[in-house]
């Protein structure tokens, strides 16, 4: 392995750390009793006689100069990275980024380091603390816990001043260094192929990717909440399956050396849920990921976190309710409000939404009523919009296309899209007043779908009835289409309740809720391409 000139001497630094008797990566627990973030938050000036005052010795520089502050005099332990630091002689001003922030630490050699007696030479870790490890030794990015107090600077920041020093963790690779000048950033960590390799150096030096995640966090907290609070129970399905069903996807497929079989990565938690919802469960949610075995874009990533919930005695206008009200409660949780910014868009997800059948949706985009025309008719106007392989396709399938291709960009503010056609929805009931359409909806946010909801179809000879029409588009080419899974049917014949179920992307619920650009943007390690 090729070390760069500063990897040298990082690993020189760490071997000095050991002959001198520092242990760099040290096993016993180091008790961190407060956060950059809380102790600026929870910082109070004293007054008056109650007031300390701290005069900074040996301090150089302009900004120390004549150093007096007023500090509560709290004792505080803190721990984390050392991100910049600015060595004044005998006093120093060094910034550590802790989980939740950064917080400026004073550092003062008669502080840290203990006292050599006249005509004496250093020789103890103690004796040379600061002039050695600390000057020396100590590099950007390297761990280290801060002991003293909090006081303000004369500047009026709010800072820590230090009385003992430790050594945590050594780096041995150098942090890219971004700067700040008037709110823009130079020499940035930006390339996104590197971020999203490298999350780790992304999340230390990128102001505001954690940000991220910790909102990704809230929605899925939140979603707990909700679920939780309603009475329905979170459960775990199996990942590798016999059959790849509950949903319209190419899976992964691996083989089981046991058992000498093929299996499934999942590719919907669907068929296992409603299982549960037969064998008595009142409502049963799963937060977990699936894995399709498709293209990767801006908005596709080979294995996602999807939520599925099913509850019983419920039908797909209730779940329309249940899920805008749901969102609402999300976009407050995470942002405050329930308007985000995406783009040059504000959406409000504050309910309710509106609901638009998908033909009428064509219909009010293109000006084609498609309710009446026959598959071949459809296929044509299919072509007319840039359709390809339209020979392969059903005639939902077809009708599905051109709403991608008409349709879906257009719907900004959250818009429930109702009432699909059979062919496109081989486990949804039968609308109960529109022949030949099923109670569907798919919730298009921002241009993209979110989320898709049914009345379940729980009608066993029906649903078996539809998956050989299923079977059917399968031999015409549509490697999409689902495959008989005859144990669920087994299950559906002792009977299922009246049932209404959701899928919701927490991917894309993610994108929507922080704004973000992309789906790589909300996933902490988004699939890649090997390293040559």
């Amino acid at each position: 392995m090729e070390l760069s000139e500063q990897e040298l001497v990082r690993r020189e630094s760490l071997q000095k750390m050991r002959d001198m008797g520092i242990d760099p990566y040290p096993a016993a627990e180091y008790e961190v009793t407060g956060y950059s973030t809380d102790i600026k938050a929870t910082f109070v000036d004293l007054e008056g006689d109650e007031a300390i005052r701290l005069e900074a010795k040996g301090a150089k520089g302009e900004e120390a100069k004549g150093e007096e502050a007023w500090y509560t005099g709290k004792p505080v332990r803190i721990a984390g990275r050392l991100m910049s630091r600015r060595i004044m002689g005998k006093a120093s001003f060094i910034e550590v980024q802790d989980s939740k922030g950064r917080i400026q630490v004073y550092v003062s050699r008669d502080d840290v380091q203990a006292p050599v007696p006249e005509g004496e030479v250093a020789t103890t870790v103690e004796q040379q603390m600061y002039n050695v490890v600390f000057k020396k030794l100590l590099d950007i990015g390297d761990f280290i816990g801060i002991e003293g107090f909090v006081f303000r600077t004369q500047m009026g920041e709010i800072s820590v001043h230090a009385q003992k020093l430790t050594v945590l963790a050594k780096s041995l690779k150098p942090l890219p260094i971004v700067k700040y000048k008037d709110g823009v950033a130079y020499d940035g960590f930006t390339d996104p192929e590197q971020r999203y390799r490298q999350r780790y150096v992304d999340l230390v030096v990128n102001e505001g990717v954690k940000d991220v995640f910790l909102k990704r966090s809230t929605i899925v907290r939140t979603m707990r909440q909700v679920f939780d609070e309603a009475g329905y129970t979170e459960v775990e399905t199996p990942m590798l399956q016999a059959i790849a069903g509950g949903a319209s996807a190419r899976p992964f497929i691996t083989h089981h050396n046991a058992l000498d079989v093929d299996m499934y990565m999942r590719i919907a938690t669907e068929l296992y849920l409603k299982r549960l919802i037969v064998g008595g469960f009142e409502g049963v949610y799963e937060i977990g990921r699936n894995f399709r075995n498709e293209g990767m874009d801006r908005s596709h990533n080979p294995e996602f976190t999807c939520m599925e919930l099913y509850v019983s005695y419920k039908d797909y206008n209730w779940m329309m309710s249940f899920t805008e009200q749901l969102l609402e409660k999300i976009a407050i949780a995470v942002n405050g409000t329930t308007e985000v910014k995406i783009g040059d868009h504000i959406v409000d997800f504050k309910a309710p939404y509106r609901r638009l059948p998908i033909l009428e949706a064509i219909q009010e985009k293109t000006g084609h009523d498609l309710s009446n025309m026959s598959e071949d008719e459809i296929r044509v106007i299919a072509k007319q919009y840039g359709v390809e392989d339209t020979d392969k396709m059903g005639r939902g399938k077809l009708i599905d296309e051109i709403f991608g291709e008409t349709c879906e960009g257009s719907f900004i503010q959250p818009t429930f899209i109702t009432d699909y056609p059979v062919e496109m929805s081989p486990l949804t009931k039968m609308h109960r007043s529109k022949a030949g359409l099923t109670e569907r909806f798919e919730l298009m946010v921002n241009g993209k779908e979110l989320a898709n909801a049914y009345s379940e179809l729980n009608d066993p000879i029906d649903q078996y009835n539809r998956f050989v029409e299923q079977m059917k588009l399968a031999d015409k080419g549509d490697d999409e289409a689902m495959v008989i899974d005859h144990d669920f049917m087994r299950a559906l014949e002792y009977g299922m309740p009246p049932t209404s179920g959701i899928g919701i992307g927490i991917d894309r619920l993610a994108i929507l809720m922080t704004g973000q650009p992309s789906i790589q943007e909300v996933l902490l390690f988004p699939t890649m391409k090997p390293e040559k």
